[in-house]
């Protein structure tokens, strides 16, 4: 049986990328002492989450892959530790610029590269004026942890990626997030909403889910986010395993047996029971097939 730990990590981010990274490397060391083989960080976390406001002189904290410190060292802990990590990161390719997330396996080698699909744009969240639209399509990697499928936060919402990355083999689904309250409408509170999604995607396709988030207050020009952290891990029900608070910084940690889900995962038969055919209205905006 392949039996693994999972940790996703929970900090806040603040504006020295070098105590950032050394915050999360730290957090990374105390996963892996406490078992895990895979260790999924929030996304951006080495840099405050900039999209608050539209600033032309943000684009300076992109980078090409080629050359990347972040991915250098992230590379460097993961081989030593002998964990996998999904690395999120701010990437710079010619005139483009991407959300993207580099896939770092147990040996440190980085297996790809997935850039974020669905760009989200509203207060608080203005993705679309710095990120390229994702085109990479959805992403699935065979790690010694386990064949892994990742979204990055906005993505989260979509069942349709949960359901291609499990289609082309994820036996886990990760999340890295940033994401808390909305500078136009301070009554309204998504951090149920936001979980409940993600329990669907696992229960739907009877694949545990990891979700990774920042917490704490960040302020720009034009507003501030609080991120409300609640990271968690499911089961292949969508029941949630283990979860951390608004506030607190630490590890959530879940515990799989990933042939044991692949067998009942078959027997249940969703997958066999599927009707491609019928599906064909997904594929449109407006749901009509001609």
């Amino acid at each position: 049986m392949r039996r693994i730990t999972v940790a996703a990590v929970q900090m806040a981010v603040g504006p020295d990328r070098d105590a950032n990274v050394a915050r999360a490397e730290a957090l990374v060391r105390e996963a892996a002492g406490r078992g895990a083989r895979l260790v999924l960080l929030p996304e951006l976390f080495s840099i405050p989450y900039f999209c608050k406001d539209q600033d032309p002189a943000h684009f300076a904290l992109a980078s090409p892959v080629e050359g990347h410190p972040l991915l250098a060292r992230m590379s460097r802990l993961a081989a030593e530790l002998g964990v996998v990590l999904p690395v999120s990161f701010f990437e710079r390719a010619n005139q483009a610029h991407f959300n993207a997330l580099a896939t770092i396996d147990a040996d440190g080698r980085v297996l790809g590269i997935y850039r974020k699909s669905h760009i989200p744009d509203g207060p608080g969240y203005q993705e679309k004026y710095y990120f390229n639209p994702g085109d990479t399509g959805f992403r699935v990697w065979q790690t010694r942890a386990g064949t892994i499928g990742v979204g990055i936060c906005w993505d989260q919402w979509f069942p349709e990626a949960a359901r291609i990355m499990v289609l082309q083999g994820a036996e886990l689904l990760l999340y890295p997030t940033a994401i808390g309250s909305e500078p136009q409408d301070p009554e309204l509170d998504s951090r149920g909403h936001w979980q409940r999604v993600m329990q669907g995607h696992a229960a739907a396709n009877m694949v545990p889910v990891i979700a990774a988030n920042r917490i704490g207050t960040e302020v720009g020009k034009s507003c501030s986010v609080t991120f409300y952290g609640a990271s968690f891990a499911t089961d292949a029900t969508g029941a949630l395993v283990d979860s951390l608070g608004c506030e607190e910084e630490g590890l959530v940690l879940a515990q799989y047996d990933l042939d044991r889900l692949a067998a009942t995962r078959a027997a249940w038969g969703l997958f066999r029971d599927r009707r491609p055919d019928l599906y064909v209205p997904l594929l449109t905006l407006d749901g009509q097939e001609g």
